[in-house]
């Protein structure tokens, strides 16, 4: 496997998709995690996916997400085509609000393993996470940083005073 500056590959069933996915991509950056973004379908480029898919381990890739919505068939289609963690974001819709997209991401066959989040931002969000916390296995000082994050949050509970 190739050592690359690139850590995480990030791919969108649409460009629409971005506006969750920059939830992602905030995280990743703050907790300076690398990254690469694609628009590539499941239905309309799914040779493009797995060409592209394929290559990401000998890259170096070492964690993949794939966000869609309806029928949210690119988490799966990319765990079908790689060893490497999935995390599957459902994005949200205007048809289900995203019900739709959790089901499609969530009911993967045994054998095609991948990590579905929640639907929406707040998913998207934690797709960052679960990708750092994959990560901070092997990275001593991404560990520390998702330690204190973890010691920030609950100091912010602590915080709350209700009257």
């Amino acid at each position: 496997m190739k050592k690359n500056s690139v850590q995480v590959a990030i791919l969108m069933g649409s460009k629409s998709d971005l506006e969750t996915v920059r939830e992602t991509t905030k995280v990743l950056e703050d907790f300076g995690v690398s990254f690469e973004i694609k628009v590539l379908s499941a239905h309309r480029t799914p040779n493009d996916v797995t060409r592209y898919v394929e290559k990401l381990a000998v890259r170096g890739i070492q964690v993949v997400i794939g966000a869609a919505g309806m029928s949210a068939a690119l988490a799966g289609t990319i765990a079908a085509h790689t060893v490497l963690p999935v995390i599957g974001i459902p994005i949200e819709t205007t048809t289900l609000r995203g019900l739709d997209s959790l089901l499609s991401t969530v009911q993967m066959p045994k054998g095609i393993p991948v990590a579905c989040m929640s639907i929406g931002k707040s998913g998207a969000h934690n797709a960052g996470l679960l990708a750092c916390q994959i990560l901070a296995l092997h990275d001593e000082r991404l560990m520390k940083k998702m330690l204190q994050c973890k010691r920030d949050m609950a100091e912010a509970v602590r915080k709350i005073k209700i009257k």
